[in-house]
């Protein structure tokens, strides 16, 4: 007597199973994504809307630029940051940064600073001089107004890849 036989599992949750395992196999087999240079989308909040909409919670945003490669520094070349319409608000680097393997460059909005409104972003752009481990680059926004407290991430995006 076989499994199928011992075990009743039709013929369909069987494909189902093998087709997960050979998606599951190709997915961890993909090679990491190394890049040499990279502009990055990341959205952040000045604001969330409360209750009826009328009120609004203020937070403090801190981007984080996280080096994630072990071995090679790369350096950021741009921090800019844009309001919800799109338009630029203000250069948050004067001059490019290099930033260590495996440290973290990190900017602050204060919670008074309200000039990005509620789709504020930032746009990044990095390099290095080989293949890196793109960075991590993410926003944390905080707020602890209205004997409340409130903390959420959002992840950055790759948006383009620099010319070699």
């Amino acid at each position: 007597m076989n499994l199928v036989q011992k075990f009743p599992i039709s013929k369909s949750i069987l494909a189902t199973l093998a087709l997960l395992v050979v998606q599951l196999t190709t997915a961890f087999a993909e090679p990491l994504p190394f890049s040499k240079g990279q502009t990055v989308y990341v959205p952040s909040y000045s604001h969330i809307f409360v209750g009826d909409r009328l009120k609004t919670f203020d937070l403090t945003t801190s981007l984080a630029i996280r080096n994630s490669d072990p071995d090679s520094p790369i350096t950021v070349t741009k921090v800019d940051y844009f309001d919800a319409s799109g338009r630029f608000i203000r250069h948050m680097l004067k001059t490019p940064l290099i930033v260590r393997p495996v440290s973290t460059l990190v900017y602050v909005i204060d919670e008074s600073d309200k000039t990005g409104g509620v789709g504020a972003s930032f746009v990044v752009t990095w390099k290095s001089s080989v293949k890196v481990s793109p960075p991590i680059v993410e926003t944390v926004m905080i707020g602890t107004g209205m004997q409340q407290g409130i903390s959420f991430t959002s992840r950055g995006r790759a948006v383009r890849e620099s010319a070699p």
